[in-house]
């Protein structure tokens, strides 16, 4: 193995490591601080979105159709869809879209 590779696991463990147990270790009271709070609540759902965002545009074979179905699925869970639905949905306009532009 290359020294490199063992240097980037390190890396990646000690990240890793500090981002879960310096919070645990440093805070040791509740959060009252309704800011703090606040965008705590909303780090899993940004994380979600960052993560998958990209892969909706790059997954299909036009970015055409992939933005399509993204803003057909945002409609239709603004809406009150159930997650079927809007990935149903969703598919089927990928796979309309695709079908009339490629």
């Amino acid at each position: 193995m290359n020294v490199k590779l063992y240097g980037a696991l390190l890396a990646m463990t000690l990240a890793t490591y500090c981002i879960r147990v310096l919070p645990i270790t440093l805070i040791r009271k509740e959060i009252k601080n309704t800011y703090i709070r606040s965008f705590l609540y909303y780090v899993p759902y940004v994380t979600l979105a960052v993560m998958t965002f990209p892969a909706i545009i790059t997954a299909t074979q036009s970015w055409i159709s992939g933005c399509v179905a993204l803003v057909v699925a945002v409609i239709l869970a603004w809406i009150g869809g159930n997650l079927f639905q809007v990935s149903v949905a969703s598919c089927l306009i990928v796979f309309l879209v695709e079908l009339f532009i490629c």
